[in-house]
């Protein structure tokens, strides 16, 4: 099983942003800040878990459990809808993905326990390319 966890962050609405992965599980240890193009921090969130379920898809994994610190994008996953048009093809991406795994589940945590993904997305503001470290 993975544990992977996930945050967007943006400076401003919109300004700069990136996101924060957090992949730990099955012998990897991946820490991964990506900037993204400016964007507000709701669809920063969005964006990161379509980009870690990616990146799990890439490791041949089976089993996920991820977390998030946003609601909006756990509530979405989880009813498999959201109402924002903005979100909706980031949301079908991200669940079109998830079918893909025997199980994937998305857990809301609180911002306190998203300290990894969250250090990694608020360095990824201030990339111009992807880093990736793994362990």
């Amino acid at each position: 099983m993975l544990e992977i966890f996930v945050d967007g962050a943006s400076a401003g609405n919109p300004g700069p942003s990136g996101i924060g992965i957090f992949i730990r599980g099955e012998g990897h240890l991946i820490h991964i800040a990506e900037p993204i193009e400016p964007t507000d921090n709701h669809l920063a969130e969005f964006l990161a878990l379509r980009t870690a379920l990616q990146y799990a898809q890439e490791l041949g994994t089976t089993f996920i459990r991820a977390f998030s610190d946003s609601q909006v994008v756990v509530d979405s996953f989880q009813r498999r809808q959201t109402k924002n048009k903005h979100f909706r093809p980031i949301l079908h991406d991200i669940l079109t993905l998830a079918d893909q795994f025997d199980y994937c589940f998305v857990e809301w945590i609180p911002e306190k326990q998203n300290k990894a993904a969250d250090q990694l997305a608020r360095r990824a503001i201030h990339l111009t390319e992807r880093h990736v470290r793994k362990q």
